[in-house]
């Protein structure tokens, strides 16, 4: 096994936004609280420290116990969740919605980060107790988001009309994929493993929730992670206060709009993820989750003929709590009112949007937690690096798109000069000349001068290409292969990590894959990592 790296914005696959955040871009401090560094941790513990409530881990570890009554937690888990109680301990948590059989492999990636980082802080802080979380996204309603998972370029699909919180959907229907990913694992141990964890997760689970927590526990438990479903009418209950100020004052619409605008105006390039609503919360009961919204002076829920006014919706609020679901807004919110959160661990759309909230948390005082961009991982055989280094590719060149990838090994291996940039850059000064001369003689030939540029330029990189496309046709077999071994590691012209399931390679490698994985990933590396293994 080695570990290379390459950094982020090499990738290709990077928003200018991320990049700029992990190059800790002096505009872009106001928007978090601190960079995740191990030295930085120190000051966060102690905002956090002092204050989160003694009551909401109570709360919180009773909640836990709830959930864990029927699950074969190990002694590390149930040591983390009893350790919650106590003030020196703090959580390091990521989330995920509940895609099936944990959809594509970052699933793995998030709580890998979530779990090492933990690790490291404990080494650093030996008075303090450190428990990776992971936030199951049990109420999400978009089912066509994750009731599949890739396999070997196959789509593996669960098929069924779906409504209200994904969590709460039975699993009926899912022996029908059990069959057809039975034929394609195949007949070895570890495929017999696989169909063995799937079958135990959602043949013996009543609903995706506890489906869910099952796969990720079986996964991960050796290493102590405590997994939270926030669908919790207790934990809701901690949730209330904020949940009412939504209601009543609106403070998430016109803040978190601000921040917006005050991120876009730092750079054209920076793409806002969400936009806030008015109300930023849906009403949730069985197969309904939908938005609240306030109209005709009447608090409603949309597509229903649910009313009420403001005195009645509080008393909804303070009877019901779990019928109020917070929206993408709110979710991290509510997130750090029930957590002794220190760091949310997300993709880099994730970061992206968390980004838009700090201004938020400052309004209604809750501290903004540190936020860690995942790991990221290429996977790659021995055999694949060996490809690469005949095939003379370098990290950088993989990560190309399609057509400039190949146009530039096609330039490198190819025995004439399919470059014409010299060119270009000689007929270039030759108008230079031409500029000059009609601007001393007749300025109504600079237009024409211009035009013929132009279309000698055109004419330049149109025999360039053309070129360029016979030398291709060439050298097929060489471009061939290297298509080839690019397919493999970028599957569908995307980052493997959000298009392969863990069980292509949990069939090569079966239980050593997580080890491998936490024994070679740092959360708080920076850059990407390439594996072979």
């Amino acid at each position: 096994m080695s570990l290379q790296s390459i950094d982020f914005k090499d990738t290709g696959y990077f928003s200018s936004l991320m990049n700029d955040y992990l190059d800790e871009l002096e505009s872009l401090k106001p928007f978090y609280n601190r960079f995740p560094k191990l030295e930085n941790f120190k000051d966060q513990i102690e905002e956090k420290e002092s204050s989160f409530k003694t009551d909401h881990r109570t709360v919180l570890v009773d909640a836990l116990k709830r959930q864990y009554k029927d699950v074969d937690a190990s002694e590390k888990t149930l040591q983390n969740i009893e350790a919650l109680a106590k003030a020196k301990t703090f959580t390091i948590t990521t989330g995920h919605q509940l895609n099936l059989f944990t959809g594509p492999l970052y699933f793995l990636y998030k709580i890998v980060s979530a779990i090492s980082l933990s690790e490291a802080l404990k080494a650093e802080h030996a008075g303090y107790n450190f428990v990776p979380i992971y936030w199951m996204a049990s109420e999400d309603h978009d089912f066509d988001e994750i009731n599949f998972f890739n396999f070997k370029g196959k789509k593996i699909q669960w098929n069924r009309e779906a409504s209200g919180a994904v969590g709460e959907l039975s699993t009926d229907g899912l022996e029908a994929v059990f069959n057809i990913l039975s034929q394609e694992f195949g007949s070895s141990q570890n495929a017999e493993t696989l169909k063995q964890l799937f079958k135990k997760a959602y043949l013996e689970h009543d609903d995706l929730a506890k489906a869910t927590m099952y796969l990720a526990n079986q996964l991960f438990k050796e290493y102590g992670l405590v997994i939270v479903d926030a669908n919790d009418s207790e934990l809701k209950r901690l949730f209330i206060p904020y949940v009412e100020n939504e209601l009543v004052e609106q403070t998430s619409f016109n803040v978190v709009q601000n921040t917006s605008e005050a991120l876009r105006s730092l750079s054209s390039s920076y793409k806002i993820q969400v936009n806030p609503r008015e109300i930023n919360l849906f009403y949730l009961t069985e197969n309904l989750r939908e938005r609240i919204i306030f109209e005709d002076n009447q608090f409603k829920v949309n597509n229903t003929r649910i009313v009420w006014s403001e005195s009645e919706l509080l008393k909804e609020v303070n009877t019901y709590p779990e019928r109020f679901s917070p929206n993408v807004i709110m979710r991290p919110l509510y997130q750090e009112v029930i957590l002794p959160n220190l760091c949310y661990i997300g993709g880099g759309g994730e970061l992206a949007y968390w980004l838009q909230l700090k201004a938020f948390f400052d309004k209604v005082e809750v501290p903004f937690p540190m936020l860690l961009l995942r790991n990221s991982v290429l996977i790659q055989t021995q055999q694949q690096q060996q490809k690469l280094q005949k095939l003379n590719i370098s990290l950088k060149d993989i990560f190309l798109k399609r057509d400039g990838f190949i146009n530039k090994k096609v330039r490198e291996i190819s025995n004439i000069d399919i470059d014409f940039s010299s060119q270009r850059e000689h007929l270039e000064e030759q108008f230079k000349a031409m500029y000059e001369l009609a601007e001393q003689t007749d300025k109504s030939f600079i237009g024409a001068v211009a035009s013929q540029e132009k279309k000698q330029i055109k004419g330049l990189n149109h025999l360039e290409k053309r070129l360029l496309k016979a030398q291709k046709k060439k050298l097929a077999d060489e471009v061939s292969r290297m298509t080839e071994l690019q397919n493999q590691l970028f599957p569908n012209g995307s980052l493997q990590e959000r298009y392969n399931n863990f069980s292509e390679l949990y069939l090569e490698y079966g239980n050593a894959l997580i080890p491998k994985l936490m024994s070679s990933l740092n959360p708080l590396s920076g850059d990407f990592s390439i594996i072979t293994l």
